[in-house]
């Protein structure tokens, strides 16, 4: 189960990773943000990347597995890029519908899911 948690928690802090990194682009295209200071910026993006942290961190300790988890250290930071590109692939889509994947995007994507199929291989 604790599996599990670590894949959700690890789903919602991408999500919030990629808000805070590319949302503030977002608000500047439609004019909420295009007055802002650039610390106001950092600011706004550091709010969202702290609820980031709270899903990052507790994702980690639960599917580490010296804590009783599944994964380990390699195997967690594998899935943690994987599900990064897959959050971004999609926030991109949705926030910026003119950014659309070219074939050699997405075959990066494929040899990123086969980077997690080899990191849990039986060696």
């Amino acid at each position: 189960m604790n599996g599990l948690y670590t894949i959700i928690l690890l789903i919602l802090s991408n999500v919030f990773m990629t808000l805070a990194w590319y949302g503030h682009l977002r608000l500047q295209q439609s004019g909420v943000s295009s007055n802002w200071p650039l610390i106001g910026v950092i600011v706004f993006s550091w709010g969202i990347a702290f609820l980031e942290y709270c899903c990052q961190v507790p994702a980690n300790r639960l599917g580490f597995v010296d804590n009783g988890g599944p994964f380990n250290l390699v195997q967690l930071k594998v899935i943690q890029e994987c599900i990064s590109l897959a959050v971004f692939a999609v926030i991109a889509n949705i926030m910026f519908q003119g950014t659309h994947l070219h074939w050699n995007q997405i075959l990066a994507f494929l040899l990123i899911i086969c980077a997690v199929y080899l990191v849990f291989m039986k060696t």
